[in-house]
């Protein structure tokens, strides 16, 4: 096409001009039309989703030495692979500690490490290879100690698969899990100690946890080195009376049955208990967490002191939160710290017990916002360290030689992240990211240093190393081929703005164009959603393939928007809690008014409007063709929701409330209960073995449908969980949504 154009140009050139002159403008319009050309390179799937033609590059495994001023990564070339040491300081490798080629096997090649961690002493390596996946966090694996020094290395055990293998703070032991007991290995003394007895598939779990506590409080490695190495804190899990979900498992003449046990909403959990061990007196003590069984447990953390064990209880209803302080020696414990909530607290990892002893670390958005305080060993509030009307993402450390904390906050906008630093007494904050969009940090031990993530909407991730005051040292990558690439192809820009709902609401938005937008023309309108407690979609952060998946649908004439509805977060607590009840109520109504707005628009076909999205995403997809019908023309939903008596206990009596106290909330909100009132197209797709949003969800929503004798189209991907990932899987899922949104919207 291009070149025609260019052949009727050199034509048009006027014949007075000079040979030398018409060659010379032959040139330019060449140029212009093969960069033209370049420019407007068309998406495809198979780019997106197969080969991972826009895949971002990272910098993996990273860990920063014990003195602070070197840190090590983990690299591979072909099928080895590479732990180089660096300086922070000029950013350039210094050492190769481990170089898999060097090492002496029996076998072609040394095993493909999954990750890494080094002894305190920094002379030996525990690896893990040959994982197997359990659940979202979890897998097995085979662990294996490498001594840097001699370059030898031998397998941890030789009974089994193990689970979560860790060095203990003088190195010289390693605990694991294995068949849901707990074990210690005394590396300097070659000898493996068993030290729970009672684990049992389905039954009792020791030292992991199961399968709601892995999901809903984002653990897995339910046990915890003392200080000084001689205990050994550890959760004990009894699901005896938690009922148990089955998935079958295709590809076999009888396929096999796979069951666990999940804890539905209103339905009997695991009873938690805290036990200490000691390794000398090779006996556990009991923690007194109450006598209350149904509860919650969801963190445990060690004091700056070795004989006490702090530990997190939460009520059933998770509005009711206390932190107890227990003796190691004896189990007992005291309350130092209790909050309470007219809905719900959330749990986090920033609580951090400061090296004097005295104090410690909470965060907390009982006052409005999520902000970092100071409180007494005995629990007396000492100082608000951090204040505003923002909140505080995530803390990322203390300097104790400077008394300075940093954390990641969203200071400026709800869509953007900052990282900070402020002294322990509240003075001297400073934002030390420059650019705008989501910035993150990996501090050095000696916090002198710490590589930084960046990206925004449009710029893929760049990686950078840093020292303490903000100031860039080295660019460790850019993704400037992936940067370069992206110039080759029509892409829309993703613009930020907000909307307002009738209850006043202010709701963050973005929006993605056709390159070839033109304002007198009326376009179709694509929701992309999430829409759930916790987590943004209006982010001006980097997404990778779904980002390049929209410019794709953008390219073929559709107009993409994301809507951040009530009950996501860094707005504050009155914001994100403001769903609290009757999840999934205001949800809907935000994101049908949203619908309503843009349909208001001279450019927008308002009888061409659509939603897709996944798990909670798919969710909101199903209300909002159902009770949104006269709004929404089509809607994609995967994996969804559709029924809250359907899922997990902890997430949803988090905002719900028990089903047995809050049916209207449940009923309410359920897209399984408003089937009848479907009138648009409606794409379902479901994994059969999704462990976590059970394909039940699905296989009610179609007996719903039928019973109302609706017409809609439905996928299934036999044994997937709930990524349906996995070779092709990807690419068929996306071919087949966006095949339904061409046709169907």
């Amino acid at each position: 096409m291009y070149y025609y154009r260019f052949f009727i140009t050199i034509k048009m050139i006027p014949l007075k001009f000079t040979s030398k002159i018409r060659f010379k403008v032959c040139c330019l319009i060449m140029l212009f039309a093969l960069k033209s050309g370049a420019q407007n390179k068309q998406l495809s799937l198979d780019e997106i989703w197969k080969k991972n033609t826009f895949g971002s590059k990272y910098v993996w495994g990273i860990n920063s030495m014990n003195d602070g001023v070197h840190y090590t990564t983990l690299s591979s070339s072909g099928n080895t692979q590479y732990i180089i040491k660096y300086s922070y300081k000029t950013g350039q490798p210094v050492d190769t500690v481990f170089n898999s080629n060097l090492v002496k096997t029996n076998k072609d090649s040394f095993p493909q490490i999954g990750n890494y961690n080094f002894s305190a002493d920094e002379k030996q390596i525990l690896f893990s290879t040959d994982e197997e996946r359990i659940y979202r966090h979890s897998f097995t694996a085979q662990y294996i100690v490498y001594n840097i020094v001699s370059k030898s290395w031998a397998y941890l055990s030789s009974g089994g698969k193990q689970q979560l293998a860790t060095f203990s703070p003088n190195g010289k032991q390693i605990a694991f899990v294995r068949n849901n007991n707990l074990y210690i290995v005394d590396w300097t003394q070659q000898t493996e100690t068993q030290i729970t007895f009672d684990g049992e598939k389905n039954k009792i779990i020791n030292g992991a946890c199961d399968w709601v506590y892995e999901e809903e409080f984002s653990f897995d490695q339910a046990f915890t080195w003392s200080p000084d190495s001689k205990k050994l804190a550890y959760y004990h899990f009894n699901e005896s009376e938690v009922k148990e979900y089955g998935m079958p498992k295709y590809g076999t003449l009888y396929p096999e049955y796979e069951t666990f046990k999940y804890p539905k909403a209103g339905e009997k959990n695991s009873t938690v208990d805290i036990y200490i061990y000691d390794l000398e007196q090779k006996r556990a003590v009991k923690a007194d967490i109450g006598a209350e069984t149904d509860q919650y447990i969801p963190r445990i953390k060690w004091t700056a002191h070795s004989d006490v064990l702090s530990c997190i209880r939460l009520n059933r209803l998770q509005n009711h939160l206390d932190l107890l302080l227990t003796d190691s020696k004896t189990g007992k414990s005291k309350i130092i710290l209790t909050e309470k909530s007219t809905t719900y607290i959330d749990i986090s990892d920033d609580l951090t017990f400061f090296p004097d002893n005295k104090s410690f670390l909470w965060s907390s958005e009982l006052e409005g916002y999520n902000h970092l305080y100071q409180y007494s060993m005995e629990g007396k509030r000492l100082k608000k360290i951090t204040d505003g009307n923002w909140d505080v993402v995530s803390f990322k450390g203390f300097d104790e030689k400077s008394q300075t904390l940093y954390f990641t906050a969203a200071y400026s906008s709800s869509i953007n992240k900052e990282l900070c630093k402020v002294n322990l007494n509240g003075s001297q904050f400073k934002v030390l990211s420059t650019q705008v969009g989501n910035n993150d940090a990996n501090f050095s031990k000696s916090f002198l240093y710490y590589i930084a993530s960046y990206s925004n909407a449009n710029t893929p991730v760049e990686y950078t190393l840093c020292n303490n005051g903000g100031k860039t040292i080295r660019v460790l990558e850019d993704n400037n081929a992936l940067i370069k690439k992206l110039k080759d192809y029509d892409l829309a820009k993703k613009e930020f703005s907000t909307i307002k709902t009738k209850d006043g609401w202010e709701l963050n938005v973005w929006m993605m164009k056709p390159t070839d937008f033109d304002a007198s023309k009326k376009y179709p309108v694509l929701f992309a959603i999430y829409g759930g407690p916790g987590h943004n979609t209006v982010s001006n952060a980097w997404e990778g393939a779904n980002y390049m998946w929209h410019q794709l649908l953008a390219q073929n004439g559709y107009i993409v928007v994301s809507v951040d509805n009530r009950g996501t977060q860094f707005k504050g607590e009155k914001f994100k809690k403001a769903t609290y009840g009757n999840l999934g109520m205001y949800e809907t109504q935000d994101q049908i008014e949203a619908a309503q707005y843009f349909a208001s628009l001279p450019f927008v076909d308002k009888s061409r409007i659509g939603m897709q999205g996944w798990s909670f995403g798919g969710y909101l997809s199903s209300l909002c063709i159902t009770k949104g019908r006269d709004v929404f023309k089509t809607a994609i939903a995967v994996a969804p929701v559709t029924n809250w008596r359907y899922y997990d206990s902890i997430y949803t009596e988090r905002f719900l409330g028990l089903p047995q106290d809050n049916s209207k909330g449940y009923d309410d909100n359920s897209p399984i209960n408003f089937t009848d009132m479907l009138k648009g197209n409606y794409l379902l797709i479901h994994g059969t073995a999704d462990d976590n949003v059970h394909f039940q969800n699905s296989v009610e929503m179609v007996s719903s449908l039928q019973k109302a004798n609706k017409q809609f189209d439905f996928m299934m991907y036999p044994d997937k969980n709930h990524g349906i990932g996995g070779g092709n899987t990807r690419l068929n899922i996306y071919t087949l949504m966006t095949d339904f949104l061409l046709k169907k919207l």
